[in-house]
């Protein structure tokens, strides 16, 4: 008997919403609502290509060469970006997950992190994913399961997908202060003002031609303490993808490069730190033994 190469297929569902979370990393496969693909999925039969609804853990985005100091210790990771050279996405995209708890419309995969060359801490992680009247919430907990503290970095890669066939047609609201832009091997550059750039998008407008490939911060929160996201299409369809308190960080990507991607959607990546946060430290998330870090995320379809 064949296996899907992701891996045990846990489908979730609530009313006429359904989300297909994967073994293989403990991603999210596809999401859909009504007769609406939410994400820009991939089928059972594909291996995820892309990042396409990956869990980015210990660390999100780009690491640059690989290696980091951490704690007066020097650390050096697999290049997993050997095109240029960095370690990206973390360690466990390409781990078996287990399904810890599940019910109808929830499940609860869980992975250990253990020691390894570059990242020698042991670290149990959690994902809760649910569907409720209030669209998909992404729960995820870190807990250092180790002797001595230990980096640690969140994120993750969903799609964003509408009637539109391209990206061009549709508007864009990124309520935040700040952009940086990625520049030589896909690292950062620093961070500037949105004011008076092409990447102001704190009123929402369309997309265009414009390439993205950007970290946004100094977010900007509504009453309860989310940011959020907005993608409308023409039809007057939308999909918000909020981040809840602990994600200060957002990469938004058109998919330019990536062929099987490329600006048919929008990855809209909540993160705790920005890329390359593990060399630079910062808001690197240090955990102490037997401390737990917990930040949340979701979809709210419109």
């Amino acid at each position: 008997m064949t296996q899907a190469p992701s891996g045990e297929q846990v489908e979730i569902a609530h009313d006429d919403q359904r989300a297909v979370i994967v073994e293989v990393g403990g991603g999210l496969r596809s999401y859909s609502a009504g007769d609406r693909d939410v994400l820009d999925g991939y089928g059972p039969d594909e291996m995820c290509l892309s990042g396409r609804g990956q869990v980015l853990m210990p660390w999100p985005n780009r690491l640059e060469d690989g290696s980091y100091r951490f704690d007066g210790r020097d650390h050096q990771l697999p290049l997993s970006e050997p095109a240029n050279r960095n370690a990206i996405h973390g360690l466990v995209r390409w781990a078996s997950w287990r399904v810890a708890e599940r019910d109808p419309a929830r499940v609860v995969m869980e992975h250990v992190i253990r020691p390894q060359p570059g990242y020698p801490f042991t670290v149990g992680l959690a994902i809760e994913y649910a569907l409720s009247d209030l669209g998909l919430s992404v729960r995820s907990t870190a807990t250092n399961l180790g002797e001595t503290r230990c980096p640690f970095g969140a994120g993750a890669h969903p799609y964003v997908k509408l009637d539109a066939s391209t990206v061009d047609a549709l508007s864009l609201h990124v309520p935040a202060a700040s952009v940086s832009y990625s520049g030589e091997r896909s690292l950062p550059n620093g961070s500037t003002s949105v004011d008076g750039t092409e990447f102001d998008f704190r009123r929402p407008r369309q997309v265009g031609s414009l390439k993205l490939d950007n970290c946004f911060s100094e977010l900007d929160r509504d009453g309860d303490g989310r940011v959020r996201v907005g993608i409308h299409d023409p039809s007057g369809r939308s999909v918000i993808v909020w981040a809840g308190e602990g994600y200060d960080y957002l990469m938004v990507f058109s998919g330019d490069p990536l062929p099987d991607v490329a600006r048919r959607s929008i990855a809209v990546e909540p993160m705790t730190c920005p890329p390359n946060a593990f060399r630079s430290g910062e808001s690197v998330i240090a955990l102490e033994p037997g401390a737990a870090f917990t930040a949340e995320w979701g979809i709210e379809c419109i």
